[in-house]
C-alpha cells in the first residue's frame, strides 16, 4: 500500500503523521494472534497459513485436574513452535467466562472454602508449569453470570452477528450464586489475587483477566457486576499491583461498556496502555453501545480500527494482537472464513502503519 493511499484512510493521519508517531515514536512491536481452538496441528498450520504469529493455547487436561503438567506444556509449545508461531498465553481449563450455574469449577466466585482453595492451589501450579515450559501468560475471567448474547441478527450478505440487547433479554433474577453485592464481589476477586499474585511475582508469569462480556446494570441477576465497568477495572488493577497483574483487554467488551465507544474507547487504550496494564489484545469491532449492540466485522463497526492500532502503538504495546468473537455463515461452522478474513484486515493494518 502506498504512503498516499494509506493516508486516505479513516484515522491513518493520526497513525502516520500525529506526534506520538513521528520519528520519535516507539516502533510497531505487537504481533497478530489468536486465540481460536483447538490446539492442534491441523488448527496451527491454519493460523500459519493466514500469518497468524502468536497463539493462546488451550490445553487439554483430564478432569481430575484443574492444570496442565509442564510436559504437556512444553509438547504444545514445541508443535506451535514446529509451524514457526509463538506459544504466547494459555488459558486455563477452567476460570471460563461462563455462568456459575454451569461451571462445575465456580468455587473461587462463589466463595465456597475451602473448595475455592482447591482451585487456586491447582492454577498455582499451572503458573508454575507455565513458567517451567516456557510460557509468560495466563488469561483467565472471574465471572459470575457469564458472556450473555441475544438472538443473533443478520450480517451482511449471508452472515449472522451475535447481539446484546438488554430490553430484550429474559434470564432468571438470580444464578445459583444468590444476591452478590459489591462488596462481596470484590471480596472474592481479592482473596484470590492475594494469593494467585504473588506466585505470578515468583515465577514471572503475566496474569491477564478479560473483563466481564457484557456490561449489565447493578443488581443484574442478583450481582453487581464490578470487572464489567472501566471503573472497576481501574480498580482491579490496583489490587496486588504487580507488573505480572493486568488485563486480556477485550477491546470489544470494553467499547460494550461505553456510551460513546467510537469516541470513548481510545482513552480507555491509553490509560490501561500506559500502565502497562494489557497483556493481550481482543482486536473486536461493534456497533453500538452500552446494553445494546452487535458483534461485526472489523470494517465496518464503529470503532475506527487505524486510530486503534495508532494508540497501541503510541503506548508501546507489545503483545498479540488478535480477532475473538466473528460473524458466523452457513457452511462455516467454526467462523474459520470470518477468522482468516480478520487475521488479512489486522495483518494489512499493522504493515501498512509499519510502512507509513
Amino acid at each position: 500500500m502506498h504512503r498516499r493511499h494509506f493516508l486516505t484512510l479513516p484515522g491513518a493521519a493520526a497513525l502516520a503523521s500525529s506526534p506520538e508517531s513521528a520519528a520519535a515514536a516507539p516502533p510497531l512491536l505487537m504481533k497478530l494472534g489468536c486465540q481460536s481452538a483447538p490446539t492442534n496441528e491441523e488448527h496451527i498450520r491454519y493460523l500459519a497459513r493466514y500469518g497468524v504469529q502468536g497463539v493462546c493455547g488451550f490445553p487439554q487436561v483430564p478432569p481430575d485436574r484443574l492444570y496442565a503438567t509442564a510436559d504437556e506444556l512444553k509438547e504444545m509449545r514445541e508443535m506451535v513452535e514446529r509451524n514457526h508461531l509463538t506459544l504466547d498465553m494459555i488459558a486455563p481449563p477452567f476460570l471460563a467466562s461462563i455462568s456459575v450455574d454451569r461451571d462445575h469449577h465456580a468455587a473461587i466466585m462463589l466463595g465456597q472454602s475451602p473448595e475455592r482453595d482447591h482451585d487456586i492451589e491447582q492454577l498455582q501450579t499451572l503458573i508454575r508449569n507455565c513458567a517451567a515450559a516456557g510460557v509468560p501468560a495466563i488469561k483467565y475471567n472471574l465471572c459470575i453470570v457469564g458472556d450473555l448474547r441475544t438472538p443473533r441478527v443478520p450480517g451482511r450478505g449471508d452472515c449472522t452477528y451475535a447481539a446484546w440487547r438488554l430490553s430484550e433479554s429474559h434470564l432468571p433474577p438470580l444464578t445459583r450464586a444468590g444476591r452478590v453485592d459489591a462488596d462481596t464481589y470484590w471480596e472474592r476477586v481479592t482473596y484470590f489475587l492475594d494469593r494467585i499474585i504473588p506466585t505470578a511475582n515468583e515465577y514471572k508469569v503475566r496474569m491477564a483477566l478479560h473483563p466481564n462480556d457484557p456490561y449489565v446494570p447493578d443488581g443484574f441477576q442478583g450481582v453487581d457486576g464490578v470487572l464489567g465497568t472501566v471503573e472497576g477495572l481501574k480498580k482491579f488493577i490496583t489490587i496486588r499491583e504487580s507488573p505480572y497483574h493486568g488485563l486480556n483487554f477485550c477491546q470489544g467488551t470494553v467499547s460494550e461498556m461505553l456510551e460513546d465507544p467510537g469516541r470513548e474507547i481510545f482513552d480507555v487504550i491509553r490509560y490501561f496502555g500506559s500502565r502497562k496494564k494489557i497483556f493481550n489484545v481482543h482486536f473486536r469491532n461493534i456497533r453500538g453501545r452500552r446494553s445494546d449492540f452487535v458483534e461485526v466485522y472489523p470494517d465496518e463497526g464503529d470503532i475506527d480500527f487505524v486510530k486503534a492500532l495508532a494508540v497501541y502503538r503510541e503506548v508501546g504495546y507489545p503483545y498479540m494482537i488478535m480477532p475473538d468473537h466473528v460473524p458466523q455463515a452457513p457452511g462455516d461452522p467454526h467462523g474459520l472464513q470470518s477468522f482468516a478474513y480478520c487475521y488479512g484486515y489486522i495483518r494489512a493494518l499493522m504493515q501498512a502503519a509499519a510502512k507509513a
